[in-house]
């Protein structure tokens, strides 16, 4: 059985497919401002016994498309219990949005935090932070880990952390350090998060952010403890659900 999940985010769209239970392939697009062409560009030619689509724009895919579809939650619970099955706490922090879920001895979902009304934090905010950084997304990890720590964001909202940026640097404040710094605030955050759905067992750390190995070494620098990242934690949503369509 061929079995398709599509995490539609803001930011872009994961496409994982199983066959017999055993990832089969896999592809990522930019989300462009038609989910649904897009959607169909990544199904183009394939074919599939059952598809699931998660995330930020999976309702629309459902009205225009008639996709069948799961809440992230469930999709990114899913998704890093098959990966990592002692994980019993999860950080996803995507495009648009921050989630931290706690999970129980089976899997199942027992608590939830989502902080979906504000970039803070997500990778829209890093991309805003590295434009007024003058340096590439891909390398702010990287610049953040040559960073040396002092300086301090107090300001998550994104145009306020921005100001902030600009007046660390017009300080003559080094890149890598005002890096750190933002990277650090996103930790913090993050920890608390964690904190408050309560934080037990091995932790993940899944979506595009967590590519940012600065962000994933202050989370455990923050919270005293590892933190396991998938290899590819961006299609970790896309997996769940495909899994989940292999269920139903």
């Amino acid at each position: 059985m061929i079995c398709v999940g599509l995490d539609v985010g803001s930011r872009s769209m994961e496409m994982v497919v199983l066959e017999d239970g055993q990832v089969a392939g896999q592809e990522r697009l930019e989300t462009s401002f038609d989910y649904p062409a897009q959607a169909r560009r990544l199904l183009e030619g394939l074919g599939y016994d059952r598809l699931l689509a998660t995330g930020y724009g999976r309702h629309l895919l459902a009205r225009e498309l008639d996709v069948p579809h799961v809440t992230e939650i469930k999709a990114h619970a899913a998704g890093v219990r098959h990966l990592f099955p002692q994980a019993r706490t999860v950080l996803d922090i995507g495009g648009q949005d921050t989630k931290a879920l706690a999970l129980g001895p089976a899997g199942q979902v027992l608590r939830f935090q989502m902080n979906d009304r504000c970039a803070a934090g997500t990778g829209k905010f890093l991309e805003v932070m590295a434009q007024a950084l003058e340096a590439p997304l891909e390398r702010l990890g990287e610049l953040a880990l040559a960073g040396e720590p002092g300086l301090v964001i107090s300001n998550m909202c994104t145009v306020f952390a921005e100001t902030e940026v600009v007046a660390l640097r017009a300080r003559g404040a080094r890149p890598a350090d005002v890096a750190l710094a933002l990277v650090d605030s996103i930790a913090r955050r993050s920890a608390a998060m964690l904190q408050r759905v309560g934080l037990e067992g091995e932790l993940v750390f899944t979506g595009g952010v967590a590519r940012n190995q600065a962000v994933a070494a202050q989370l455990a620098k923050a919270l005293g403890r590892p933190v396991a990242v998938p290899p590819q934690p961006e299609f970790t949503g896309a997996l769940g659900a495909a899994l989940l369509a292999g269920r139903e």
